[in-house]
């Protein structure tokens, strides 16, 4: 069964940094898949923050643009954001999804990791 699983939220201060990974497997890990984080904060819709081709090129929110950076790994079948100089503003569950590529939809999600940050 597909799957993808999150990690690395925590709590830090403004200005400091995080870095998320998500891990797939099943059928969910497929190089020709795309890939991104979304994040929904407290009574606010769910946004796309980061996004990932299978070819790698990526493409950001504005709102994140020059501060997070997504890659991936496909030979352990990992995704990561990593989250420098991070705001308040920047607090939020933050998830995972994947889809194939020609799929206008994400069709797989994990379970979300929280990021907590404070002024």
């Amino acid at each position: 069964q597909a799957q993808l699983v999150e990690s690395g939220g925590g709590s830090v201060q403004a200005g400091g940094s995080l870095r998320l990974s998500c891990a797939a497997s099943g059928y969910t890990y497929n190089r020709s898949y795309c890939m991104a984080w979304f994040r929904q904060a407290a009574g606010k819709e769910r946004e796309g923050v980061a996004f990932i081709a299978s070819v790698g090129s990526t493409r950001y929110a504005d709102t994140v643009k020059g501060r997070f950076t997504i890659s991936k790994d496909n030979a352990k079948a990992n995704l990561y954001l990593q989250m420098n100089s991070l705001e308040p503003e920047d607090t939020a569950m933050y998830y995972c999804a994947a889809k194939p590529c020609l799929r206008s939809d994400y069709n797989y999600w994990g379970q979300g990791t929280q990021v907590t940050v404070s002024s």
